[in-house]
């Protein structure tokens, strides 16, 4: 019962419901796990498809991840106690140059929304900084973005610099932003694009081998 009404109130955005709820499902007994996968992960997933058909837009995907992270800070120090099964662990930043987060902050919502560990490097990433967060995180997914036409560059010098660690083979690469496409992923050898959120967790999923 706690864990759809979660879900309903994430959707919604209704932060202090979904944080009270939370807290009443682990009153009752119920594994913080479950309330993951089964109230934050299900609703954040409905928001993820409503924002792929267009039915709601980035502030209403925004209030909702409010909501989802209210309960997240509730769950997370009993995930420190038993250990949480993530889907995969994500290192994600704006490339060097470019100081646009919108796209990166949506991302980034929405994968944690669907189980995923972020670390998130924030904007104006340099090859460097990458590079340093793969050897300290053991990422599955690198993910790159760019909102700038000049700025699209540094993905590449990002790739060229995990191969020059011998980092690139041991980790997926993907990359978005409004100037990037599919045929720019392939000529600077990312493993995969995305053009919106939604996609970006299809896709990671896909790369990943994971439902």
């Amino acid at each position: 019962m706690y864990l759809k009404e979660i879900a309903a109130n994430l959707i919604n955005g209704n932060a202090a419901k979904v944080r009270e709820l939370t807290q009443l499902a682990i009153n009752q007994g119920i594994a913080p796990q479950d309330i993951l996968d089964q109230g934050l992960i299900a609703g954040m997933d409905i928001v993820g498809r409503k924002f792929k058909a267009n039915e709601i837009y980035i502030p209403e995907v925004l209030v909702a991840a409010k909501a989802m992270y209210a309960g997240m800070d509730i769950l997370k120090p009993l995930f420190v106690e038993t250990g949480v099964k993530y889907v995969g662990k994500l290192v994600i930043g704006t490339v060097r140059g470019d100081l646009h987060d919108i796209g990166k902050n949506l991302v980034s919502v929405m994968m944690e929304g669907a189980g995923f560990e972020v670390i998130d490097l924030g904007v104006d990433v340099s090859p460097e900084k990458f590079v340093a967060a793969v050897k300290e995180h053991n990422p599955k997914i690198v993910g790159m973005s760019a909102l700038l036409t000049t700025t699209m560059l540094s993905m590449k010098d990002t790739i060229e610099a995990l191969e020059h660690e011998n980092l690139r083979d041991k980790v997926i690469i993907m990359i978005g932003g409004a100037p990037v496409t599919q045929s720019y992923a392939d000529e600077i050898g990312a493993d995969g694009y995305a053009d919106d959120a939604r996609s970006a967790i299809e896709k990671a999923k896909e790369l990943l081998g994971i439902e």
